[in-house]
């Protein structure tokens, strides 16, 4: 017998008998309980790397461990296949992007399975298939019915370089979420999904989402930005173009007294109307316009304003006069696009203030600071009312309820709630994405697509020889009849945001009939996904978006749950060290070596720079090739490594040294299946008591995905049967081992269960169960002090009486030598912990 295992020969050898059983078919009409555990789908970029082993293998553990504890394990895996990659890689290698996109999956699915995940296949999906998108079309159509879908002129963010619009959630400091570049504000038709109807229900849920970490229901909370405060109305002190005034909304109704200014959004209709006459306002709407709407972006701008010429009546003093300006920080999709400006108290308010030289009126202080002056940081803390006549010695709540009672009861204003949270703009002005199913026809409108015509299908003969979408430059695909009156009409060439794909594909996993977007009695029956596992990146987008669809299809009564993802795990990503050379160029792990302590090239021998420890990526070329570990160390070390190096919630750093740490572990496990000795005799209770502690120390760890520190256990138990003498119970110690270890390293479990001689395989065997009893320690180990001062340690039985735990200290060696011989004063036990000598 071979005294090295071979994973090459292992891994083919137990895939191809998993896939043969169908060990992991998710079956819908089983009797056992159903979970459903989940990894976020990966976009089909070309190749996976170790972030998505991390993360799957973190799974994938789950998802063997509920199946062998007696659960039917729903445990799929599909493609999340549309979005702009594939139309650059087309642009840039002349090739359609779903033959690109396919390719890569072809790769990756190998990939993937070549790690011997416990994935049910044959549940597969790609978003890019009419099979999938011909069944979103349909959802889409359903909320449209049901007036959650509607369309409309608004400002957007545009990506110069995508060529596309893209959701405030997609623009990531002021740049496009793929491309980085500067994202300009433009006016557009668009389609939109009324996410902003379900605003408190999402905030609301979030309470239910006790399995969620903290730190994302905090992002979605504050991304959701409900806000009390007060809508009150502004009278221009002039007569302007049509308008005698505009509204504004305020969470601060406290702090009017500290007004000196007022300012609107470019695209406010008085801005527009004042600038028909006035070049220099039409100018800078204009530069307004050439920045994104995300806050973040208008945030970090430099603030910039037009003095209209106009005022406003202050509404509290009439003998107050306020300048009007045009502002880039506001922004029309915002409140009502007005705002009153308090410098004082708002940072954005007083970098503009000092810009254009306004008052800076103090209305907040703490007390004894009435009149300590603003320097150039607002003061946003707490503090009591003053400047504010009325108002004067009250609280910041207390002076809020006083300003909303007083405008209510004048009829100027009144207290309302409003949202940070925007309706969804889902229009992509690009090819590879789901069509949107309407028809434009000029008698009729827009008119949806008949659904005996779904899906409707992308057109392959397009081309990429041009900036833009190229569905508006296709000849014939977008010319067709009105459904309606049957007159010349024209297709909608927009297509869906991406995130409309992966904002239900864990339905369609549970259940895909052909007829159908699911049968909603398998949505019942598997959801909501027991544990979700992914970025915390996705926090804002891709989670609250399912969040959302989940309870919009809720609504019009496809399905009966309010959130799809019970659990939610987001892990750390996988880091490495990177290097350059003399040029500054980035240089891959294998391009480099230590050498008499030095990076070098391994080519030329010239220094190389090491830098900092960074997330993977293909930029920086500090990737390593999944399939280039696999084969030197094969599946099992690999997912080892990956589950054991770091909390699974912190980021992990690749290393060499810990890859072949975990090789070394493999080879430990495989030499003590290998030696074990079937025919001995005898107990070793203390072996026996440790692997019951093993058994329930992993399956809590694993129950809370702490799986380094189930790795840990597992070391300890096998340092332990190493230690150990032959006996029966050191080989059942072994077999509990190999259970234990078998949902990370599946193969060389597979390979140990069968040398053991089990006629099953191990992923049929049920998971181990402790013995309560076996968990109680027989002994305990007590301290024992001299005047307070720990002199040595004792182990006795558990519960040993009083005298005779006195007579064993007092008879010890070390004591009777450090009372010389003398007996102490007083002598005070504390059972089974402590024993103090008073000399």
């Amino acid at each position: 017998m071979s005294t090295r295992f071979n994973p090459a020969a292992a891994e083919a050898r137990w895939q191809a008998a998993w896939s043969a059983a169908g060990s992991y078919v998710a079956n819908d009409a089983s009797p056992k309980p159903k979970t459903y555990v989940l990894e976020m789908f990966p976009y089909p970029s070309g190749r996976i790397h170790m972030g998505h082993v991390r993360n799957y293998s973190m799974g994938d553990v789950i998802a063997r461990v509920r199946r062998a504890q007696g659960f039917e394990v729903l445990h799929p895996m599909g493609w999340d296949a549309f979005g702009m990659p594939a139309e650059n890689a087309a642009f840039e290698k002349n090739s359609h992007p779903g033959t690109w996109t396919r390719a890569n999956i072809a790769t990756m699915r190998g990939q993937l399975q070549r790690l011997g995940f416990a994935l049910d296949w044959s549940r597969e999906l790609a978003t890019c298939e009419p099979d999938y998108y011909g069944q979103e079309q349909a959802l889409f159509l359903d909320l449209l019915a049901h007036g959650l879908v509607y369309r409309k002129e608004s400002s957007v963010n545009w990506d110069p370089v995508d060529n596309t619009v893209l959701a405030n959630e997609q623009v990531i400091d002021g740049k496009g979420w793929r491309s980085g570049a500067t994202i300009e504000r433009r006016k557009l038709n668009q389609w939109f999904l009324k996410i902003t109807d379900f605003a408190d229900e999402l905030l609301d849920g979030l309470a239910t989402l006790d399995a969620w970490p903290d730190k994302v229901r905090l992002m979605q909370e504050n991304w959701i930005g409900k806000s009390q405060g007060m809508r009150f109305r502004f009278a221009l002190a002039e007569a302007a173009v049509g308008h005698d005034g505009f509204e504004v909304f305020t969470t601060r109704p406290d702090t009017l007294f500290g007004a000196s200014f007022a300012a609107i959004a470019a695209d406010h209709p008085l801005s527009l109307a004042l600038a028909e006459n006035n070049p220099a306002l039409a100018a800078f709407n204009a530069e307004c316009r050439a920045t994104g709407t995300a806050a973040a972006e208008v945030e970090a701008q430099e603030k910039k304003g037009f003095d209209t010429g106009l005022s406003v009546v202050h509404p509290l003093d009439p003998s107050i006069r306020l300048p009007v300006f045009v502002a880039n920080f506001v922004l029309m999709d915002y409140g009502t696009g007005a705002i009153f400006g308090c410098p004082a108290h708002d940072q954005r308010d007083l970098d503009f203030a000092r810009k254009y030289a306004l008052p800076v009126p103090r209305v907040v202080a703490p007390e004894g600071e009435a009149d300590a002056p603003i320097g150039d940081e607002a003061y946003t803390g707490p503090g009591t009312l003053v400047h504010s006549r009325f108002l004067n010695g009250m609280s910041v709540d207390a002076a809020k309820a006083a300003v909303i009672a007083r405008a209510e009861t004048e009829g100027w204003g009144t207290g309302t709630t409003v949202w940070r949270l925007r309706d969804w703009g889902v229009s992509r002005q690009r090819y590879w994405g789901t069509p949107i199913p309407i028809i434009h026809c000029d008698a009729c409108g827009a008119v949806p697509v008949p659904r005996a015509q779904l899906p409707v299908v992308l057109p392959e003969d397009v081309t990429f020889d041009a900036p833009g979408n190229p569905l508006d430059r296709h000849p014939t695909w977008k010319l067709v009849d009105c459904p309606s009156c049957g007159k010349p009409a024209r297709r909608e060439t927009d297509t869906l945001d991406t995130f409309v794909n992966s904002s239900w594909y864990f339905l369609r996993f549970a259940s895909a009939p052909a007829d159908r977007p699911f049968d909603p009695e398998m949505i019942k029956a598997w959801l909501p996904v027991a544990q979700y596992i992914g970025g915390v990146e996705h926090a804002i987008l891709h989670l609250l978006y399912a969040r959302f669809w989940t309870r919009a299809l809720r609504r019009i009564g496809m399905i009966d749950i309010a959130e799809p993802f019970k659990g939610l795990f987001t892990q750390g990503m996988v880091t490495h060290e990177t290097y350059k050379n003399a040029a500054g160029q980035w240089l891959e792990p294998t391009a480099v070596e230590r050498r008499d302590g030095a990076w070098v090239e391994v080519a030329s021998g010239a220094a190389v720079e090491l830098g900092r420890i960074e997330k993977m990526s293909k930029s920086k070329k500090n990737v390593v090739d999944p399939d280039a570990i696999i084969a030197a160390y094969g599946a099992d070390a690999v997912r080892w490594f990956m589950l054991s190096d770091s909390p699974p919630e912190r980021d992990l750093t690749w290393s060499e040294a810990g890859i072949e740490g975990a090789w070394r572990y493999v080879q430990r496990v495989w030499r003590l299946v290998q030696g074990n000795d079937a025919a001995a005799t005898g107990d070793d209770l203390p072996l026996v008591r440790l692997t019951h502690k093993t058994i329930a120390g992993v399956t809590a760890d694993i129950d809370k995905l702490q799986f380094n520190k189930a790795v840990a256990r597992l070391y300890e138990l096998a340092n332990a049967i190493e230690r150990a003498s032959a006996s029966a119970t050191r080989s059942a110690s072994i077999a509990t081992l190999v259970q234990l270890a078998a949902p990370m390293m599946p193969h060389l479990a597979e390979e140990c269960w069968a040398t053991l001689g089990n006629g099953n395989m191990v992923i049929d065997a049920p998971w181990p169960v402790a013995d309560p009893a076996l968990l109680v320690d027989d002994s305990v180990t007590i301290a024992v002090q001299i005047n307070g001062k720990l002199k040595l340690t004792l182990d006795l039985p558990k519960g040993h009486p009083r005298e005779a735990v006195e007579a064993a200290v007092l008879t010890h060696e070390k004591i009777v030598r450090a009372l010389d011989g003398k007996p102490p004063r007083k002598v005070i036990v504390v059972p089974d912990r402590l024993v103090n000598l008073v000399a």
